[in-house]
């Protein structure tokens, strides 16, 4: 069956997403299309061009007889920032105050549209990165791992506070949280992750960082790499931030209970990471 140019382009496109970061020989296209790799070396050209002006990533090629193209997602700052300013507002909503000054998160993370804008937005600013897995730890920031790792076509390891019998034979560590200096336990399945993984580290909220400080110990134990750590949300006002380097879409400024009022600003994301 041959394709028209069009047919090819949508189709070709369509794959490129749904596989990012994958090596596609061009015979693998040229065979998909019955066309020769002279007219797919231009399709690509074209898809290339086109992800580029509307920033939505970008074709790198691979030369050689085993080479071919790779999708790499790529935000532009045009499009974070509106996203991120909607996401202050919508964060920033004195109705999310909860009992305590905790902030009612999980809409915003049942949301499919906003979790996977965030999730684009975080792997295009580890999309050149070596990355083989996504770790959170559960329950509330496994859905933005999974988007983050979608983008970055690798697995998800999910670090749990107890034990499940479906888990098998666990890595079980013990820390200290950040916030409450309370020694926490931490368990991971020995058949999550395979020994020496570069790791991106993505959770929902981020306080003083004990919690993501656990997990960076849990590395160790699958003599395992730390290659970042992205959170939706972080905490501004911490005496002692355990963490150092990291992306931050939100920046959580000041909570008043009494007021019932939310400062919300930007995180570090569209200063430190450039799409």
């Amino acid at each position: 069956m041959k394709f028209r140019r069009s047919e090819r382009l949508i189709d070709m496109t369509n794959y490129l997403l749904d596989h990012p970061r994958q090596l596609v020989p061009l015979t693998f296209f040229a065979e998909r299309y019955s066309s020769a790799k002279s007219s797919i070396s231009e399709d690509l050209a074209i898809v290339k061009e086109t992800f580029e002006q509307r920033g939505i990533g970008t074709l790198q090629t691979v030369p050689g007889a085993a080479g071919g193209v790779k999708f790499f997602v790529k935000v532009s700052q045009e499009e974070a920032k509106p996203f991120v300013d909607e996401l202050c507002e919508l964060i920033g909503n004195a109705d999310r105050l909860l009992p305590g000054g905790y902030l009612y998160l999980t809409d915003i993370l049942g949301d499919p549209q906003v979790v996977q804008q965030a999730g684009r937005i975080i792997a295009s600013a580890y999309a050149d990165a070596k990355i083989d897995v996504v770790m959170t730890v559960a329950t509330k920031g496994i859905p933005l791992a999974y988007a983050v790792a979608s983008q970055l076509n690798v697995p998800v390891v999910i670090v749990r506070r107890d034990n499940k019998v479906t888990e098998g034979p666990t890595v079980s560590i013990n820390y200290v949280s950040g916030s409450t200096k309370r020694i926490q336990t931490m368990v991971l399945s020995k058949k999550s992750m395979k020994q020496n993984s570069r790791v991106l580290i993505v959770d929902d909220f981020m306080k003083a960082g004990g919690t993501v400080m656990g997990m960076i110990s849990m590395l160790e134990e699958f003599n395992s790499h730390l290659a970042g750590i992205a959170v939706l949300v972080e905490a501004e006002k911490i005496q002692e931030r355990l963490v150092d380097e990291y992306l931050s879409l939100v920046q959580l400024s000041d909570v008043d209970v009494k007021e019932k009022k939310i400062k919300v600003e930007s995180g570090n994301y569209l200063n430190k990471w450039r799409g």
